[in-house]
């Protein structure tokens, strides 16, 4: 995997579906903005590509697909995620946060039965992030949470398909560089100020 080379700064937050990352995330975005930055935010998968709309209508259960195939989708969709909205911004010296990367097709895909380092091959040109913070919730208020947005559950959002993908989450801070996994389950404020402190120690010395 390529380092970041460029002036930007390039974080991801991670999480099973429920984890509240979006939340962080926004969260994160503003405390940037407060402290000066310019900051681009987005997410995978992403909307804008062919890809990437078909990945969406597969989550939602509207179509099948093998899993394999699906990995190539989440692939085709962040190269040009990759070159149309985060390297471009990276070069300009933006911070740069993704919710959800090439971790999410990792733990997702292995707990769909495919080979992690295959997995892992498949991304391996693409750019690794500056800095990836895993949330730990368990799936029981993952699902919980999921619940109570009154949103119908998509194909991964299953508690024991969630507790697999947790499973894997778990490895990757020894897998690689600069992640970090904090305790997702305290309150919204309790959380952000755990990823505060890894991001000021990390990225903003």
């Amino acid at each position: 995997m390529k380092k970041n080379s460029y002036p930007g700064k390039f974080i991801v937050i991670e999480g099973l579906d429920g984890s509240g990352q979006t939340t962080q995330v926004n969260l994160l975005k503003d405390f940037l903005i407060g402290k000066g930055y310019q900051l681009t935010l987005t997410k995978e998968p992403t909307l804008e590509s062919e890809a990437g709309k078909k990945i969406r209508g597969i989550l939602d259960e509207k179509e099948k697909i093998e899993a394999a195939e699906l990995q190539k989708l989440f692939a085709q969709d962040r190269k040009e995620h990759l070159e149309n909205t985060i390297i471009p911004a990276l070069q300009k010296g933006s911070f740069v946060i993704s919710d959800r990367y090439f971790f999410s097709s990792f733990a997702y895909g292995a707990a769909d039965g495919l080979d992690l380092n295959k997995l892992i091959k498949i991304n391996d040109d693409f750019l690794l992030p500056d800095l990836t913070i895993i949330l730990k919730v368990s799936p029981d208020v993952c699902v919980s949470r999921i619940k109570k947005r009154g949103t119908e559950r998509t194909l991964f959002e299953k508690r024991d398909k969630l507790a697999e993908v947790w499973r894997i989450y778990a490895t990757f801070p020894k897998k690689f560089e600069d992640v970090f996994i904090i305790d997702g389950e305290k309150t919204i404020d309790g959380v952000f100020e755990e990823i505060k402190k890894v991001i000021s120690l990390n990225l903003l010395r």
